[in-house]
This record gives C-alpha cells, sequence and structure tokens, in this order.
C-alpha cells in the first residue's frame, strides 16, 4: 500500500457525455460516513430525475471504510469502478458520487465500468489533489544578529514559518516534516555554532499540493 497519503485539493463536479448519457461526477472531501451520506443524500435531491446516482467512498488513513453502490445500474459497473479508481489514485476521505442522465443508447457492461470509472479519473485530474503530511511546530530563538542567516537557510532548505516574535531575540515558529525534526535541529546547531534553542510543538497534519 502507498504511504502517500493523498486527498483532492477541492471539492468538485464535473461533467462529460457518452453517446448522449450525461455523466456527472461529484467529488467531495469527507471525514465520516454520516458526511459521505449526507453529501450522497444532497447529489440525488438536486437530480431527482437522474436515471442513476451511483457513488462510492474511502474514509481513513489505511481505507479502514470503504462503500460502494450501483443504485440500479448492472452488478459491478458502477460503484466498484468508481471505488476502484479511488483506490487506484490513492485518496483517502473522499466520496465521489456519479449521476447519470440516460441517453437512449445502452453502453453494455464494459462500457458501463468505462464511463464510471473514468468519470470518476477526469474529474480527479481536473480538480488536483493535495498531500496530506505530519509535521510538527518548532519554536526556534535567535539572536537579531543570527536572525537573517536563519531565514536564508529555512528559504534554501524550503522550511515553512508560520510564526515570528520579536522581544529580547527573535522567536521563528517553524514546521518541519514529523520524521526529519531530530536532523533538522541537529543541522541547525551545527550551522549556528549551538546558538539557537529549541521548543518542540504539537504535531499537525498538513495539506500540500501534490504532483502526480
Amino acid at each position: 500500500m502507498n504511504d502517500l497519503l493523498l486527498t483532492i485539493a477541492n471539492n468538485h463536479t464535473f461533467e462529460q457525455t457518452i453517446k448522449k448519457s450525461r455523466f456527472i461526477c461529484s467529488l467531495a472531501k469527507v471525514h465520516s460516513e454520516d458526511e459521505a451520506q449526507a453529501f450522497i443524500n444532497s447529489v440525488q435531491a438536486a437530480n431527482k430525475k437522474a436515471n442513476h446516482n451511483c457513488f462510492a467512498y474511502t474514509i481513513g488513513d489505511h481505507f479502514e471504510i470503504k462503500r460502494e453502490s450501483d443504485n440500479g445500474e448492472p452488478s459491478g459497473t458502477a460503484g466498484l469502478p468508481i471505488l476502484n479508481t479511488l483506490e487506484k489514485e490513492n485518496l483517502h476521505d473522499v466520496v465521489a458520487v456519479v449521476t447519470r442522465y440516460f441517453g437512449g443508447i445502452k453502453l453494455g457492461a464494459g462500457g458501463l465500468i468505462r464511463a464510471y470509472g473514468g468519470t470518476v479519473s477526469l474529474a480527479i485530474n481536473e480538480v488536483g489533489l493535495v498531500q496530506r503530511v505530519l509535521q510538527k511546530q518548532v519554536i526556534v530563538t535567535v539572536s537579531y544578529s543570527n536572525h537573517e542567516k536563519l531565514k536564508y537557510y529555512l528559504a534554501q532548505n524550503n522550511l515553512s514559518t508560520a510564526n515570528e516574535e520579536f522581544g529580547t531575540n527573535v522567536q521563528l515558529t517553524i514546521l518541519v516534516n514529523e520524521e526529519s525534526v531530530d536532523d533538522t535541529i541537529q543541522d541547525l546547531t551545527n550551522q549556528f555554532n549551538d546558538s539557537l534553542s529549541f521548543q518542540i510543538g504539537e504535531p499537525q497534519m498538513i495539506e500540500i499540493p501534490y504532483e502526480k
């Protein structure tokens, strides 16, 4: 299983027409089955005249909860392709509802599988992804004489500054990936000849843009 924790950047809607049938994919971030079901219900309510509102969702860092529904389409031709696409893209805490307005031309089992899975895939590509990364706040106390040098170091090492406070010295709160905290502190200690002091804050999950 891929260790990356990915999800969609934002809620999103995508539509395409396949052999006169409209396929509309509605994507949303969710954190519980109740949230997923509420979103599914809202899409169904907004598309009461649709022939089908098929869906799938994944919840949890390790896909602890996975559900799918064909919603009247032949078994295995809608819900499962939607779920398979979410899993293939390694998306967590996402619900996808694909609404179909039948256009009069039957697609067959293979055509339905491609249509439902493909619509979700195109929607995901359009909205973009973010990666969830566990980071810790590291509060660094630095003298004014070393302040600019520290800022340069942080910029060169792609370390974000969440807060900056000025007093007798300067305190910068930087965000460091949890697995890199010890190495970062050691490197800073070496670079600044043990002139910095550090406090470790609580871990927090952040989202950063992810490129495939």
